[in-house]
């Protein structure tokens, strides 16, 4: 069964990529109601930012914590169930399939759902060949979102590159999640697999990571809105 059709409003997920839980306090205070869904990720996080996760589901928002967790299985498993008891709604951590059996682990029956990274859109195929895979980025993603969906991972972190083939190869019940998101005429920063937002959504990415281009903004709530306003046009609602 497929899942259903989320709002863009729901889409949209905001990394708050900053140094402290000061500093990301101010930014969703900034953001108001236009955004409903944010990200902690590795920066925020070791500043901090755990604690923000409960403050922000007691707002009625989504919270992705996004710690890409890769280690022995029984330090993965503990700290997912860590993050779980947290309320964080999803986590990443890398395909690779010990990691994410432990995860799944973790993880439980309750409502955490995990995202396995498959390559990092900051990735190409030469930066592979650098660290000795010997193969591309789209064998490597098509190959690590095959054993996340036999290992019943819930969705999947990838370029909106990825996102029409993967689409195809694990089906519609995989929610499939996409950094690499820039509107039109926005800086690519260390991004190097990129699309603007209607394009992911085109594509059939359910969820767009957007950091600095909204974080950065001169006005980050008119870019928000801004976002949110092209993936509504782009899923015709």
């Amino acid at each position: 069964m497929a899942k259903p059709l989320e709002s863009a409003y729901d889409r949209l997920i905001v990394a708050l990529d900053v140094e402290d839980a000061a500093a990301a306090r101010a930014l969703v205070a900034t953001l108001g109601d236009c955004v409903a869904f944010y990200k902690i990720g590795m920066e925020l996080a070791y500043g901090g930012g755990l604690p923000l996760v409960e403050e922000l589901k007691a707002k009625g928002k989504k919270v992705f914590v996004d710690l890409k967790l890769h280690d022995i299985g029984q330090t993965v498993e503990r700290a997912t169930r860590q993050i779980a008891r947290l309320g964080a709604d999803f986590l990443t951590v890398h395909a690779f399939p010990q990691t994410m059996r432990a995860a799944r682990q973790g993880a439980g029956d309750g409502g955490l759902r995990l995202l396995a990274v498959t390559v990092m859109t900051s990735y190409d195929d030469s930066d592979l060949v650098e660290a000795g895979y010997a193969t591309s980025v789209a064998d490597l993603v098509a190959r690590r979102a095959a054993q996340a969906r036999d290992i019943g991972i819930d969705g999947l972190i990838l370029s909106p590159q990825e996102v029409a083939p993967i689409r195809a190869l694990v089906g519609p019940r995989m929610t499939l999640v996409t950094p690499g998101v820039r509107p039109a005429g926005a800086a690519l920063g260390d991004q190097k697999r990129v699309m603007t937002p209607a394009e992911a959504i085109a594509a059939g990415a359910d969820h767009l990571v957007v950091g600095r281009p909204v974080t950065q903004a001169q006005d980050p709530r008119a870019a928000a809105e801004g976002i949110v306003a092209e993936i509504a046009r782009a899923q015709g609602a």
